[in-house]
């Protein structure tokens, strides 16, 4: 039987997903082929879409979440909306 592939994967950087396919790839056809198909199959995976950071967001968490932390505020499950009315803003319960 043939050692093991030349073909390294950092597991760290692999989703739980892509670990499982790449598991079932070499159990399936063992593990040169199946490493080698699951880095032809990774190669022609989208890469992710980088979303810029909303500063205003940052603001809000940078804001609260020493209170949050020091045990002054709590935020329940489900959280709170926030919306400007007339020269104020507006916290309510957030529906589901």
């Amino acid at each position: 039987m043939a050692g093991r592939s030349s073909i390294k994967f950092d597991k760290s950087t692999l989703t739980k997903g892509q670990l499982r396919k790449l598991d079932s790839l070499r159990r399936s056809v063992g593990d040169e082929i199946g490493e080698r198909a699951f880095a032809a199959w990774l190669a022609k995976q989208p890469k992710p879409v980088v979303v810029e950071e909303d500063h205003d967001a940052v603001l809000i968490v940078d804001t609260l979440w020493p209170l949050v932390r020091d045990g002054s505020l709590a935020i329940p499950r489900g959280g709170y909306l926030l919306r400007r009315g007339r020269h104020r803003v507006i916290v309510e319960p957030a529906r589901s």
